[in-house]
């Protein structure tokens, strides 16, 4: 496998339009890469756009923050599906992991999951690294695991930090080959690309594809 068919080539930026969604799509379908990722305003355009080339497309749920109401992130789930994604990368309730409340933790994440496979969604979960102890770390991906999710991601990209090697090879040992990880958050540079993959990393999202390809 390429490393053009592990990237989610991402753009989540408040400010993006859509001719920057537009560029970002063709791009995708140029390089070939496994999916964009866009804000979910953006998911029917870009579906049109990347009907039968072999690119999927992303969306996010609950993001950035994750402590949008269960109920609204199941919602946002339909919405996607509807207009047509094929994956959504949801954020957990960073704020109730902080709190201790990892049964409250469990049922929003489960109850997304639920949603996201009963409308043939790929689910990824995203539980910001960056923000959580070593022990945390740990709960979240037994969690994610026990979820059903196909894949735990490292970072939103909006937080104080995002992927490193160290998180990645943490995760790998704890999950095993239960579930696939995908590291994502200021994944700029080939080098580090490829440290993340050797990790064990099996998606990299970012804003920075077509650099990472290398000469």
């Amino acid at each position: 496998m390429t490393i053009a068919k592990m990237i989610d080539h991402t753009l989540l930026k408040p400010e993006a339009s859509e001719k920057d969604i537009v560029r970002l799509c063709h791009e995708a379908k140029q390089y070939q890469f496994a999916s964009v990722c866009v804000p979910p305003v953006y998911v029917y355009m870009a579906a049109k756009m990347l009907y039968g080339t072999g690119v999927k497309v992303g969306t996010v749920i609950g993001f950035p923050l994750g402590a949008n109401d269960t109920e609204i992130k199941v919602y946002e789930v339909y919405l996607a599906k509807a207009h047509g994604a094929n994956e959504v990368d949801m954020v957990m309730n960073i704020g109730w992991a902080k709190s201790g409340r990892w049964d409250a933790v469990t049922r929003d994440v489960g109850r997304v999951a639920e949603a996201a496979h009963g409308s043939g969604l790929l689910l990824k979960v995203i539980v910001e690294t960056a923000l959580l102890t070593e022990e945390e770390k740990k709960k979240a991906a037994a969690l994610v695991v026990e979820s059903g999710a196909e894949y735990i991601k490292t970072s939103t990209g909006f937080a104080k930090g995002g992927a490193t090697v160290e998180d990645v090879r943490n995760f790998k040992l704890w999950v095993g080959d239960k579930i696939k990880i995908k590291a994502s958050g200021g994944i700029r540079t080939r080098e580090l690309a490829l440290a993340l993959i050797d990790a064990g990393a099996e998606r990299l999202g970012t804003s920075a594809g077509i650099q990472l390809l290398g000469p």
